[in-house]
């Protein structure tokens, strides 16, 4: 069977449950809407903003969206963890099935339905002041598809690499992701930030990937941020897949 074909089984298998449970999408919009709701009015307006009339919210949502992606896709690898525990796992790994679309497939199942949540993020907050730009933001969202694929990758080969220790997971994927969210500027700019915090925030993947977001948000598609944003993207998913293969082509040993 085909890459293309065995990565639409396996993510058929892993989505199928998350569609009967329709209330995980509308549960997972809590969240982002109480950042909208008590987060944004505490910014104020932008510097700079007020002159150019532009919203908080043009430059906070791509932030926030940002943040959903990271926080998911960082800790999708605990739900291998019980699967290779149970051994259910073990029993997908004796079928001919690629191990990389097995990757792709479990990853796309966690981002589909955060996909489905930024739209409607967008389109809640567009009444309020958020300005839509449809095609580059669309492919902010291709960029965080990328991304996100990358990251849950790395969790997938986390929670094989530590299926012995369930605390391990943890451990590392909450003392990796909270500094990453904090040096990203996603909630904060940077640039307000002490000499010595913008410069460790550019040794960050993530930041560059948010500057990608917001410029896509503003609608500017030739921004040099866009190109960055894009690279960082292609490395992490390229690194997650490859350490990912790797350690399923291991526990199939």
């Amino acid at each position: 069977m085909s890459f293309i074909t065995d990565t639409g089984i396996a993510f058929r298998r892993e989505i199928t449950p998350t569609i009967r449970s329709w209330y995980y999408i509308a549960f997972g919009l809590v969240q982002p809407l109480l950042y909208l709701g008590l987060f944004v009015p505490l910014l104020g307006t932008m510097p700079g903003a007020e002159s150019a009339g532009i919203s908080p919210l043009q430059w906070f949502v791509p932030g926030m969206v940002v943040m959903l992606v990271l926080f998911t896709t960082v800790t999708c690898g605990w739900s291998l963890t019980e699967e290779l525990l149970s051994g259910s796992f073990e029993r997908l790994l004796a079928t001919p099935m690629s191990r990389p679309a097995i990757m792709v497939g479990r990853a796309l199942k966690e981002l589909a339905p955060l996909l489905v949540q930024a739209l409607l993020v967008i389109l809640i907050a567009a009444p309020f002041g958020l300005q839509l730009y449809p095609l580059p933001m669309l492919l902010g969202l291709l960029l965080l598809l990328v991304f996100g694929v990358g990251v849950a990758a790395l969790s997938y080969a986390l929670a094989i690499a530590s299926k012995r220790d369930g605390s391990l997971f943890y451990m590392v994927t909450h003392s990796i992701s909270l500094p990453m969210m904090l040096l990203g500027g996603v909630l904060l700019p940077m640039t307000n930030a002490p000499q010595w915090l913008f410069i460790a925030s550019r040794f960050n993947p993530l930041t560059y990937l948010v500057e990608a977001e917001r410029a896509l948000f503003l609608g500017n598609i030739a921004d040099p941020a866009v190109l960055y944003g894009t690279l960082v993207a292609v490395a992490v998913a390229a690194l997650g897949l490859a350490v990912g293969v790797q350690q399923i082509r291991r526990a199939s040993l």
